[in-house]
């Protein structure tokens, strides 16, 4: 009997002097104060902006010289290229000689209506004395109308000179006009470019016969611009709007760029729309048809910023679990962007407080826990 109770005593003693049993152990992370961006990233193709092509204006002749290579730069009406005028300037020649002859021409015919007009003047006061004459009984008939006849004849003579000067004039302004048409032919001769850019194709060929519905002889980007053309879901597409900002990605090297053109048709075969996104600095990125990405901000939020597995998510709302003096309270909070593994919340904690990464899995509201701070990926969440 004495045994027992000694064990017995024993076994009270040591359970008064047993310690409490710890709080668990949580990993917590603080809510911090910041903005949460919402991102799109397409994918395309580098594509110059405004596309020019650059073909003859004139058929059946011959390149003769060609002054630049793919990949210079060019200035606004430099000549690219030269075809043969060996046969337009002999017609221009004989033009300025036809054009010599036409003035002489009107000349010609100025001076016989001066002389027209000087006989008619002699005939018209020797058929006005005739006629005097004749109604006094001085003169006789015959010589009344010969001078009739006189008068008529120069005035006859006289309308046909006005009609020569006339048809002078008419073939002084036919050259004239060949003229022209010629000295267009002749500039056509000097393939130029209408714009400032870039060279990216030449397919001119010294000694080949030029045709105005072949092949352009040489492709430009004006002013050198490059973009990205990317296809977007529609689902995406109705996100991106022209001016939003952007980040251009060529290989190795980030740009700053922005959206430049949403197109407003979606193919119905791929259900996809056409972006433009476009650098802010001049000159080309890269090659085009280079592969390129680019990432667009579509959405910006100021919050607090928690890592999106400590958000609790179930029919009675949203909720974080707030760790404060050792003790979890469950508060409901108001979400905002998503991104990369972090949620915004609008409402609900406070910049510094600590909260439960992830939430909902193993405590309850009211638990005493010991907070742990999380480290590395965690705290990011």
């Amino acid at each position: 009997m004495d045994k027992r109770v000694l064990l017995l005593g024993l076994l009270c003693l040591l359970g008064a002097a047993a310690p409490e049993t710890a709080a668990p152990s949580v990993t917590v992370v603080p809510a911090q104060a910041g903005s949460l961006v919402a991102t799109v990233l397409v994918t395309g193709t580098l594509v110059p902006r405004e596309d020019v092509l650059i073909s003859p204006q004139i058929d059946g002749l011959a390149m003769t010289s060609i002054n630049v290579e793919e990949g210079d730069h060019v200035a606004a009406g430099q000549v690219l290229a030269t075809l043969s005028h060996e046969a337009l300037d002999a017609s221009l020649a004989q033009n300025t000689a036809q054009q010599a002859k036409a003035e002489a021409a009107i000349a010609q015919a100025q001076s016989a209506i001066a002389e027209a007009q000087a006989s008619r003047q002699q005939a018209d006061a020797a058929f006005a004395r005739a006629k005097d004459l004749v109604v006094s009984g001085t003169t006789s008939r015959e010589t009344f109308d010969t001078r009739q006849q006189a008068a008529q004849v120069s005035a006859a003579r006289l309308t046909a000179s006005v009609n020569a000067l006339h048809a002078a004039e008419a073939d002084a302004a036919l050259t004239r006009a060949q003229r022209q048409e010629l000295q267009v032919r002749l500039d056509r001769t000097s393939i130029r470019a209408p714009v400032a850019g870039v060279v990216s194709r030449r397919t001119a060929r010294l000694g080949a016969v030029v045709g105005m519905t072949g092949e352009p002889l040489f492709r430009l980007i004006a002013g050198g611009a490059v973009e990205l053309e990317a296809a977007v879901p529609e689902t995406r597409l109705a996100q991106l709007r022209p001016g939003q900002s952007a980040v251009l990605t060529v290989g190795d090297t980030t740009i700053p760029a922005h959206v430049r053109l949403v197109a407003p048709e979606i193919s119905q075969v791929s259900r996809l729309g056409r972006v433009r996104i476009a650098p802010d600095t001049d000159g080309a990125p890269a090659a085009i048809g280079s592969f390129a990405r680019a990432t667009v901000e579509v959405a910006r939020q100021s919050g607090f910023i928690v890592p999106l597995s400590a958000v609790l998510f179930d029919p009675d709302g949203t909720h974080v679990q707030v760790v404060q003096n050792g003790t979890v309270q469950t508060r409901t909070v108001t979400v905002g962007l998503r991104n990369a593994g972090q949620a915004l919340l609008s409402g609900g904690v406070q910049a510094g407080e600590t909260v439960v990464a992830v939430s909902g899995t193993f405590v309850r509201d009211g638990d005493r826990v010991t907070p742990v701070p999380a480290s590395g990926p965690a705290a990011g969440g």
